[in-house]
């Protein structure tokens, strides 16, 4: 079985240190053979370059869209978080639109993979990316309050709830931008997200 990916070199590397049986050939959509007989594609930089796999409309495509839901995504796409720090997690989210047939054969694909995976709801920031968000908002909303420093933040956070990042850490590792539009969006629909400033400006230096 060939599976086509697409990402930058740090991205492959966790992808490939998630496992690959015997009998699964990963290509490039440069290397990927002109038959057509990839079972499945990755495109973990759909959020930062836009779809890769246009063309491919029989076959399903995993992509990492944390933000987007399935309902602006093509059918045969499958909503993955593969946000930095979250691809390596044992357990992969997903999500889509469940009565599509292509739902059934993403499962096969994972499953022959070897993955772990759970289907989450198909809304914006899935679950895990959801929650983070709003951690690092609120560790936002404690610096603009002075309340203390970045630095002493992160580790009050690791120490006192034994998270393997401060929530300024996450933020750089995910990258500010994604978070804040990730905020945005669910902000449009509930003042619970209302971002705070100093993230807001911090964000618009980037």
């Amino acid at each position: 079985m060939q599976i086509v990916l697409k990402g930058t070199e740090a991205q492959k590397q966790v992808f490939f240190s998630k496992g690959i049986p015997e009998g699964i050939t990963v290509v490039t959509p440069e290397t990927m053979t002109a038959d057509g007989s990839a079972a499945a594609y990755f495109d973990l930089l759909f959020e930062e370059e836009g779809a890769a796999f246009t063309a491919v409309t029989d076959k399903p495509v995993f992509v990492n869209a944390v933000i987007a839901t399935a309902k602006e995504l093509p059918a045969n796409c499958i909503r993955m978080n593969a946000w930095n720090s979250f691809l390596q997690r044992d357990l992969l989210e997903i999500a889509a639109d469940r009565t599509s047939t292509f739902s059934s054969n993403a499962e096969q694909i994972l499953q022959t993979l070897g993955w772990k995976f759970q289907w989450v709801p198909d809304v914006p920031g899935m679950i895990a990316a959801r929650v983070i968000a709003m951690i690092i908002n609120e560790a936002y909303f404690a610096l603009g309050d002075e309340i203390s420093s970045k630095a002493e933040i992160d580790i009050a956070m690791k120490l006192g709830t034994n998270y393997p990042f401060g929530p300024f850490e996450w933020s750089e590792k995910i990258g500010l931008n994604r978070i804040h539009t990730l905020l945005g969006k669910l902000a449009e629909t509930s003042g619970r997200y209302a971002i705070a400033p100093v993230l807001t400006k911090e964000n618009s230096l980037i």
